[in-house]
């Protein structure tokens, strides 16, 4: 019968869920004003990418023992001392604000801190989640919360924007007092699964033994084709989006849009992702995988060198929304997949190796905008990224991996019960 009752009815999945969204309608905020916030103080786009570096440089340095030691740890303490981080680093440049003593290092010091906390408490939150929800109602929440995200996306990007304009602390300050609410909600969670217990490891030293963990993690990923292209190829995405984003608000600026404007474009991602998170759990039952991900991967190639043709903020806004409306249905089909074939105690490490190459690209994708726009003005950039799409649908057609995998993965059961 549990399995039977709606996810909102589900103490622990609403606190979770609420938490979270007030934390993402955060950090939506401070994604927008970050670079802003560079520019203001620099003039300088290379500098708003470092400044994207810097607070996405932890993917890559953490993904991995992050993922062995929450298989270790308490995943629930590990996500409240992670949203304590958060709070610190935030609230520390809401003070320097207050003195006026923002400088660009404590700016790249705070986007360091936020992103590091941010690897531990999402590999923790994703190996949470099999607790808190039944097995039959896993890929609900899946889509759920890729509707969480969207919506936040929709609404605190445009509101970064307007906060920045209104007064430069203002985001920040907003963010820091979210990442009270999570904590808050996370403190009222009390389920925890613990993980399966590993073989003996006597005679191994720590790190030693952390080592041999986060190598069964990735023997496992590699063993999976379907999972191991899937995750590679969200990887070049997610390096095109991160270079794409900086790209837009340098041309939404020359479009004439302000900051406020410049927020309302990106929360166009919310709104596009938000139709397709809705519309997920149904293209699951029709499509294959494989079909998910060949007609996600065209969609971007077909869409993205619209941009460089756009010559409004109107225009920009409608193309980011048909690009961003394939990216959940995605993301419930392949980490719905992941969640069904991977043992509970290895969730930890298979999710953070996933998540490493996933998003471990973010960085260079930062700096890859940045050093665009040095180079060339925000048209061609797009253009340049595009030839980027149009490998990614070609490669997501033609590999091997995902047709060898695409007609075991139909659709595996993976609908809402």
């Amino acid at each position: 019968m549990r399995g039977k009752e709606s996810l909102w009815r589900n103490r622990n999945f609403v606190l979770l869920w609420t938490g979270q969204t007030f934390s993402e309608v955060g950090t939506r905020m401070t994604s927008v004003a970050f670079p802003l916030l560079v520019l203001a103080l620099t003039g300088s786009p290379a500098k708003a990418g470092i400044s994207g570096f810097a607070g996405t440089l932890p993917y890559v340095l953490f993904y991995l023992p992050a993922g062995a030691l929450v298989d270790r740890w308490d995943r629930r303490r590990v996500m409240l001392f992670c949203e304590i981080g958060q709070f610190a680093a935030l609230g520390s440049l809401a003070v320097a604000f207050a003195l006026h003593a923002v400088t660009f290092p404590h700016v790249l010091a705070t986007g360091f801190v936020s992103g590091s906390c941010f690897v531990f408490f999402s590999v923790s939150q994703r190996a949470l989640l099999p607790a808190l929800v039944p097995s039959e109602r896993l890929t609900e929440a899946l889509a759920r919360q890729e509707a969480k995200s969207r919506s936040a996306a929709l609404t605190g990007s445009p509101l970064g924007g307007l906060l920045f304009g209104l007064g430069h602390a203002l985001p920040f300050v907003a963010d820091a007092a979210s990442y009270l609410v999570s904590l808050a909600t996370v403190v009222g969670i009390r389920t925890e699964r613990r993980p399966a217990p590993e073989p003996d490891a006597s005679g191994r030293s720590w790190a030693g033994g952390l080592y041999d963990e986060i190598r069964t993690g990735l023997r496992w990923l590699w063993n999976e084709p379907f999972v191991r292209m899937s995750v590679a190829l969200t990887s070049a995405v997610n390096l095109m989006f991160q270079a794409l984003i900086l790209t837009l608000i340098v041309l939404s600026r020359d479009l004439g849009a302000g900051s406020a404007g410049t927020g309302l474009i990106l929360g166009c991602f919310g709104v596009g992702g938000l139709a397709g998170a809705l519309a997920a759990p149904r293209v699951q039952d029709l499509m294959s995988s494989r079909a998910v991900a060949i007609g996600t991967a065209w969609v971007w190639a077909a869409t993205a060198p619209l941009l460089a043709l756009a010559t409004s903020p109107y225009e920009v806004a409608a193309i980011i929304a048909c690009m961003a409306a394939v990216s959940p249905i995605w993301n419930v089909v392949v980490v719905g997949y992941q969640y069904r074939v991977v043992p509970d105690h290895l969730l930890g490490r298979v999710k953070s190796v996933a998540l490493l190459v996933g998003w471990g690209s973010m960085p260079i994708g930062q700096l890859l905008g940045g050093s665009l726009l040095s180079v060339t003005d925000p048209r061609e950039a797009v253009l340049l990224l595009s030839l980027l799409t149009l490998a990614i649908a070609l490669t997501t057609t033609f590999n091997r991996s995902m047709r060898m995998r695409g007609s075991k993965l139909g659709r595996p059961g993976l609908q809402p019960q």
